[in-house]
């Protein structure tokens, strides 16, 4: 065979190789919807993108770092305040059947988790903390599962091929409170826990009815719970929005590790070509999230509240307990009284 034939022959071998490529279908970009509350959306990290909105959205939030590790084109329409009805009329609209990966984080809102955070928060004397954790152990035992059957429903309908985890809570407390202007009791912090473990329990039982995965960060988050020696939980903050939530190492070591396994197949540690390829994002994020604001407004930001001391009611608790207010050591030792009382009247009445 003469040197120019074999030319030929290889010049027509890479013409239909590339003519075969040009044939093949390209591999289709994987497109991650992230839906949600403050848990998902990375209040807490005290970093967020500028998108017009008080959805409190961050590139440190473990959407995003999932998203830049994996090159995951990330639509990131988790927001704080989110109940399962906002999810349902502001954010679903965003999936469809080229949605490839979801995660979900939503129900502490409509169990009311702030404002029994809020309640228990105060001194024992002045509050119904076992009072507030019963009424939202009734919601999330006979209303939570329903209304989550509903929303998995509409979301595995309007994304049929992806792949959909849904997250759960840590437990915030680790049996001591160390904030200065707050009065949980260990007692206290221990109903809070089961509060979690409980919203867990029922979310995973939703999850697994729809054949979903379920992420639940509750082991990770042990011995990193709000006063732990390294957290990754905020304890009472300023600002206040910042309190009780996850902050950037949370986000980082606790959930991007749970997380990832079942949404991508393979367990993330986030290092720093991550963080730079998240960050990196997010003016992206900030402008695409910007085309939703006007949905977005609806959503109302659920806070906890600082202990107010002053207020009429509180005033009027202390006279009834024979507590001076202007006594730190008078209102610790009646909170401690109250709190052993009120610890004793529960377990009684669970007996």
């Amino acid at each position: 065979m003469t040197t120019t034939r074999k030319i030929g022959l290889l010049a027509a071998s890479a013409a239909a190789f590339s003519l075969l490529l040009a044939a093949a279908p390209a591999q289709a970009a994987s497109s991650y919807v992230a839906l949600g509350d403050s848990y998902s959306s990375g209040t807490g990290t005290r970093s967020y993108i500028n998108d017009g909105t008080s959805c409190l959205r961050s590139t440190k939030a473990y959407p995003s770092l999932i998203a830049a590790a994996k090159g995951y084109t990330l639509n990131f329409r988790a927001c704080s305040g989110a109940r399962i009805a906002d999810v349902t009329n502001t954010q679903i609209s965003a999936l469809t059947a080229s949605t490839t990966h979801v995660s979900i984080s939503v129900g502490g809102n409509d169990a009311g988790f702030a404002d029994v955070l809020t309640e228990c928060a105060m001194p024992g004397w002045a509050s119904n903390c076992n009072g507030k954790i019963d009424g939202a152990q009734n919601y999330i035992n006979n209303v939570l599962p329903g209304a989550l059957n509903a929303l998995y429903t509409s979301i595995r309908s309007k994304a049929p091929n992806a792949k959909v985890v849904i997250v759960g809570y840590p437990r915030i407390f680790q049996g001591e409170d160390c904030n200065a202007f707050t009065w949980f009791s260990p007692a206290e912090e221990t109903r809070l826990n089961q509060m979690a473990d409980l919203i867990n329990s029922k979310t995973s039982a939703a999850a697994g009815a729809k054949g979903f995965s379920y992420a639940n960060p509750t082991s990770r988050f042990i011995g990193h719970a709000v006063c732990d020696d390294v957290e990754w939980l905020n304890g009472l903050s300023n600002p206040i929005e910042e309190s009780y939530h996850p902050n950037v190492a949370g986000h980082a070591s606790g959930y991007v590790p749970t997380v990832s396994p079942p949404l991508t197949g393979s367990a993330l540690k986030v290092n720093a070509t991550t963080l730079q390829r998240a960050a990196a994002s997010s003016e992206r994020l900030a402008a695409q999230q910007r085309t939703y604001a006007a949905a977005d407004s609806s959503i109302q930001p659920e806070v906890v509240r600082v202990p107010d001391l002053n207020s009429a009611r509180v005033k009027a608790a202390a006279a009834r307990a024979g507590v001076d207010l202007s006594s730190r050591a008078s209102i610790d030792a009646a909170d401690r009284l109250w709190s052993q009382r009120q610890a004793a009247q529960h377990a009684a009445a669970t007996r």
